[in-house]
Formats: structure tokens, sequence, C-alpha cells
């Protein structure tokens, strides 16, 4: 991974820190300069972290091919072992209460994932969830969708869904962090037929050291998409925020959600939707990370 920082940025574990990744379809996440990055957050004081994880390309076919499919878990593991290597020594960059993730797209599933997953979540404080894929169920009917399936496998098979059913953010949300039930009862039910189907097998993936559910509490997360995606269905995000808006406050403290009615798949149409897109991302996970308030832009022309 690369880290992005200011030379005088202390190694004590106190620096708000934004982790980035995406791991999939053998694309390279690599530094570059970005304007945007630096007024927005790095000269505010912050850490950026890429993350080259499995799925993607940054060390060629078999890197990519190490996390398709059934083994695409490796990504979500992978991204977890970033954000530990950052809070511990000889690091010490960051901790878990100043540290957030970021991703877009197939990104947006990876940050999916580490808010729901038990052994991601709590190495989070923040979270910045993009045009996001998250019901893997029903991705492949939905737009785009059905040309990925080599990469993510066939909800519609049921050996493919045994696996894709791990880490698909909306079911590991509804099912296994907030208890209903998979299959809803239907009136040809016995009466406790509700109650029976709430005591389906747990994922494993949830469970503690010691054989007992973890307990969950979701980052702070902000969802952003656009009406007009054509590749990834603003539904995704939309029933993300839904259903995490029915949890208890203790478990998730705060969702927000944007959706640009403009933009495609990139969230925004032009430069100024695109400025504020990314200024609401930033000052977002700013305020959740304890980073002081950005001053206001100075007009051109006016004195220092």
């Amino acid at each position: 991974f690369f880290v992005i920082m200011r030379e005088d940025a202390p190694k004590d574990g106190t620096n708000p820190t934004l982790l980035d990744a995406y791991g999939g379809f053998e694309i390279s996440m690599l530094p570059g300069y970005s304007a945007g990055v630096g007024v927005g957050w790095l000269e505010r004081g912050g850490i950026k972290v890429i993350a080259n994880i499995r799925g993607g390309g940054e060390y060629g076919p078999e890197w990519h091919q190490a996390a398709l499919r059934e083994r695409r878990h490796r990504a979500y593991e992978d991204l977890e072992a970033v954000a530990r290597a950052l809070c511990e020594a000889p690091l010490l960059l960051t901790s878990p209460e100043k540290l957030a993730c970021i991703g877009g797209s197939n990104g947006g599933l990876l940050v999916g994932n580490m808010i729901t997953r038990a052994t991601a979540a709590p190495l989070f404080a923040a979270a910045v969830c993009q045009v996001p894929l998250l019901d893997m169920k029903v991705y492949s009917h939905l737009l785009a969708g059905a040309s990925w399936m080599a990469e993510y496998g066939d909800p519609d098979k049921p050996e493919d869904w045994a696996f894709l059913r791990r880490h698909s953010p909306y079911q590991i949300l509804r099912h296994d962090r907030l208890g209903l039930p998979e299959t809803p009862p239907s009136s040809s039910d016995p009466p406790d037929a509700a109650a029976n189907k709430k005591k389906e097998k747990p994922n494993p993936d949830l469970i503690g050291p010691d054989g007992s559910p973890e307990k969950w509490k979701c980052p702070r997360v902000l969802f952003t998409t656009s009406t007009r995606d054509d590749r990834v269905h603003p539904g995704h995000a939309r029933k993300m925020v839904a259903a995490l808006r029915e949890a208890e406050k203790a478990s998730v403290p705060e969702v927000l959600y944007w959706e640009n009615l403009e933009g495609g798949h990139g969230g925004a149409a032009d430069n100024k939707q695109r400025a504020y897109m990314w200024a609401l991302s930033f000052e977002f996970v700013a305020r959740a990370l304890g980073l002081p308030p950005s001053e206001p832009a100075k007009p051109p022309g006016s004195e220092s």
C-alpha cells in the first residue's frame, strides 16, 4: 500500500486517515496528483492510503484471479490487514477512532463489507460508500450487472449464491445483523414459521473467537449515488440506507445519503457537481475523524 502524508505527521496513532481501495476487475490503484485530495484532505492534516489488495491488477493477472468468485473474501481480508497495519507498530499512523475507508462501484461493495463484517467494522470510525454494489442476490438483473458474473458469480445458481451470500452486504446487514428472516413468511406458513426462520445458521464470518456472535456497530457512513447511473443501479444504495435506518441508533450512529440526479456512474455531470460531491465526502470524513473545519476559500484577488 501507498501512504501519502505530510512529512511532519506524527507516528503516534492520532492521524485522521482515509483508506482507499478497489480490489477488482484487474484495475490498479496507484498514487497520483489530485488537487482535490490535497486541498480537501492532505493540507488539513489528513493521511491518504491507497491499498493494493487482491482482485486488482497491481501485480498482474494472478493478483486479480486470486480474489475472483468464491475467493472474493480475500480482497476484504486484505483491506482489513492494511487497516490493522496502519494502527500498529512500526507504522502506528492512526487508530480505529481516526480511520475511515472509501470506495466506489466495486470499491463500494468493498466498503459495504467493511461496515457489515464483524471483523472489519471495529477497524473504522467512518466510511464513504460511492455508487456501490450491495445486494449481490439481484445485481445480475440490474443494468450492466449481468456482464460482471465472471468476476463475482451467478446468484441464480445455488452453488454460486452459497459463496456470494457470504460477502453480500445487504444480506449480511438484514439477516446476520438485524436478525430478519432470509425468506419472509407466507400466509400458508404455520403460526411459528417466522420465529423458526429467524433461527437460521449464522454466517461463520460473524462469529467471535469464543464461538458467540460478535457485537456489531456500524461506522458512521455516507452513501453517494446517482439517479442516472447506467451501470450500478442506485437501488443498491437506497435499500441499504433504508435497512440501516431500521437499526437501533446504538448500532448505527449515523447514516447519510446523497443522490445526485445527474452524473451517471461517476456520480457527477460536471466539475461543479464533482467538486460538491468530493467536498461533501471530505467534510463528512473530517467531521467523523475529528479534523478541524476547513476554512472558506478566499475570492480571487483578495489579500491574505
